[in-house]
């Protein structure tokens, strides 16, 4: 299968997962950089950007990198994910997650991403995180 294109993945993220609030910077087989806004609705008490959010940046973003990989497979689903927070993030800028694939095989694939408030290249958060790819033999 042809790795699919950014606008083929945007279109993908828009029309099967139109819940999330994340949209694609860029992509290619392997890697991603996905956007997450950072709204009121974002924060939590103390006026930093809540863990949900982060984790589902992160989750985006291994998503996206995985079908760049493997294809516009919507069942591949993730199976572990384990986040450090390393700092508060800024309530004023959106996170950028920015993922690259450690491992792709037949039946699972296992990314990294380190999430960013957007202008400052102090990472706020590192992820590791596992998808089964159904169906592959």
């Amino acid at each position: 299968m042809q790795n699919p294109d950014l606008a083929a993945l945007q279109h993908f993220l828009a029309t099967e997962f139109p819940q999330t609030l994340c949209t694609i910077e860029s992509a290619e087989a392997g890697a991603a950089v996905v956007r997450h806004p950072v709204s009121q609705a974002s924060l939590r008490p103390g006026g930093t950007v809540s863990g949900p959010v982060l984790m589902a940046a992160a989750d985006v973003a291994l998503y996206v990198a995985i079908l760049s990989e493997i294809g516009l497979e919507p069942l591949a689903v993730t199976t572990q994910l384990s986040i450090n927070f390393l700092r508060k993030p800024s309530a004023e800028q959106d996170i950028l997650a920015h993922c690259r694939l450690l491992k792709t095989g037949r039946t699972l694939a296992v990314g990294e991403v380190s999430l960013f408030s957007e202008g400052d290249e102090r990472p706020v958060a590192h992820v590791v995180g596992t998808y089964v790819i159904p169906g592959r033999t």
